[in-house]
């Protein structure tokens, strides 16, 4: 649970070097709309990307809970430029280690 915590605080802190560095080499990154990303490399250059577009963007957690094996999150997003990315969401993390395999975003319905 601990280090999908530390990994959001990356993203919030938009630590590009400090989120890569908490990704398996084979990270796998799985967007609302179901859309996959795979590999470390190329995650860590998507993360450049959306940073660049949404400087301001954040997730704020409400409750965070550890289901065989798999971290659980519900919470919201704000960014002020993209209105789309505002609201409630659930994330889910895999976890290996002190790394995170996977990281999975699903919208609720509100945002869309």
């Amino acid at each position: 649970m601990y280090v999908a915590l530390a990994f959001n605080e990356k993203i919030n802190q938009r630590d590009l070097d400090g989120l890569s560095e908490l990704m398996t080499e084979d990270h796998t990154f799985i967007d609302n709309s179901g859309e996959v990303t795979k590999g470390k490399e190329e995650m860590t250059k998507g993360w450049k990307k959306f940073f660049e577009s949404f400087p301001d963007y954040q997730n704020i957690f409400t409750s965070v809970i550890v289901n065989e094996g798999v971290v659980v999150i519900n919470g919201y997003s704000t960014c002020s430029n993209e209105p789309k990315l505002n609201g409630p969401s659930i994330w889910t993390a895999k976890i290996h280690g002190d790394r995170v395999t996977e990281w999975r975003v699903y919208w609720i319905e509100s945002n869309k």
